[in-house]
């Protein structure tokens, strides 16, 4: 009997599909320290002719939770979220449930740009953390007067009329 669609196409699809399946589980998701599961740290970045932005999610964490560190045009992000189950609040509780992530992170991206570090500022707000990083000097496009025939070319001089 003939099909339209060939059954060993539809079972590699298949295959095709839990494999990228199994890689979003495994590649989105980084063992915490003391064994939790951890979403790897999301990020948002863009730039413009100045700048570039990052935004990341860090819900429950302030500015001493979050280590920022920039080499050239490398940024780190890293950090520890505590374990809910470890305060002194849970310690005698009855857990039904227990998703929230914890343990230590690190985040490292590479930018295409070198970054001026030194005017680098970081705000936190509603669990968003807001990097504002400067290009370098050297990273900003430039506009180059051209010379005709070696020379500059002398500037507009307007004479008034009569004069």
């Amino acid at each position: 009997m003939a099909t339209r669609f060939p059954v060993s196409s539809i079972a590699g699809d298949m295959i095709s599909l839990r494999h990228a399946m199994d890689r979003l589980f495994n590649e989105g998701f980084v063992q915490g320290q003391g064994g939790g599961m951890q979403r790897a740290l999301p990020l948002d970045v863009y730039a413009n002719e100045n700048e570039v932005v990052v935004l990341a999610a860090i819900p429950g964490m302030d500015g001493n939770d979050i280590q920022i560190t920039i080499e050239k045009n490398v940024l780190t992000l890293s950090g520890s979220v505590p374990n809910v189950a470890d305060s002194e609040d849970a310690k005698e509780a009855s857990w039904y449930l227990h998703e929230l992530p914890y343990g230590s992170f690190e985040r490292t991206l590479t930018l295409p740009m070198e970054l001026d570090s030194n005017r680098a500022e970081a705000t936190i707000d509603n669990g968003m953390l807001r990097l504002v990083l400067p290009k370098a000097e050297t990273a900003k496009p430039r506009q180059i007067k051209v010379k005709v025939g070696g020379a500059e070319q002398p500037e507009a001089v307007d004479v008034e009329a009569g004069a």
